[in-house]
């Protein structure tokens, strides 16, 4: 059996995977919780000795330590995911490859294996984030950008009278938690689709829009464009890793 875990800026999932069979049932948690090392450690009582663990991070180095201690401790040591100029028929944009977010990167494999690109693959996490993979497997690059939360925390920090929670998006607000709801996820939603158009533009077609992280579902509701949603997409691309180094091709 091969376990694959994600752990991200904000949670840890976990998910069973053999070769030709998909993912198992992917379990998820908090890692800022008091619960999360509980919860861990009920997780890998239930981990096999020989079982192999792939584990992808953009943790904290400090994290992603004591995750992979606590695997090896149980005597399942991980390994870890690394992006790669080139990987299962994706190759990547960055002139220095280690430099793009394993997340993105695997991202891009999960797509790849998908079927046949373009792909525009977004995700809607920590951060919001925008790669375009044309039909031949080429990373084009991509764009980067503060989340809709984090967008109103940066302005309630900078600008005290703007410190409201929640609210509602809409078109034209009449409340202010309301115009910065709208406002945030406007322009997450402003930047996707210009991404899509300028995907257009430059390929000549039109690319499929594949979205994850946990923001996705929210971010593509008024969206004028088709999606699939892919919450995890990251351990989709995980075991697309995993099959190619066990090949010897990662």
């Amino acid at each position: 059996m091969n376990w694959l875990l994600d752990l991200g800026n904000s949670r840890l999932k976990v998910a069973s995977w053999r070769e030709g069979a998909g993912l198992g049932e992917v379990q998820a948690w908090t890692h800022g919780a008091a619960d999360f090392a509980p919860s861990m450690q009920r997780w890998l009582a239930g981990v096999a000795p020989g079982d192999r663990c792939w584990l992808a991070s953009v943790a904290g180095s400090e994290l992603t330590a004591a995750v992979a201690e606590a695997l090896a401790s149980h005597g399942n040591a991980a390994t870890r995911a690394r992006t790669q100029p080139e990987c299962a028929g994706v190759r990547i944009a960055y002139a220095e490859p280690a430099r793009l977010g394993v997340d993105r990167f695997l991202g891009l494999l999960a797509a790849q294996a998908r079927g046949e690109g373009p792909w525009l693959i977004v995700s809607a996490g920590s951060a919001l984030t925008v790669d375009l993979l044309d039909g031949a497997g080429q990373h084009r690059g991509g764009v980067i950008a503060p989340s809709p939360e984090h967008m109103r925390a940066a302005l309630a920090a900078r600008f005290p009278a703007l410190a409201f929670a929640g609210g509602e998006a809409s078109d034209f607000a009449t409340d202010t938690a309301d115009a910065l709801a709208s406002g945030s996820l406007g322009a997450a939603m402003g930047l996707v689709e210009r991404s899509h158009r300028q995907a257009v533009r430059l390929l000549g077609r039109a690319p499929r829009l594949l979205v994850s992280g946990g923001g996705g579902a929210r971010l593509v509701e008024n969206l004028e464009l088709d999606y699939q949603l892919a919450p995890s997409l990251v351990l989709e691309g995980l075991s697309v890793y995993a099959a190619q180094a066990g090949s010897g091709t990662a």
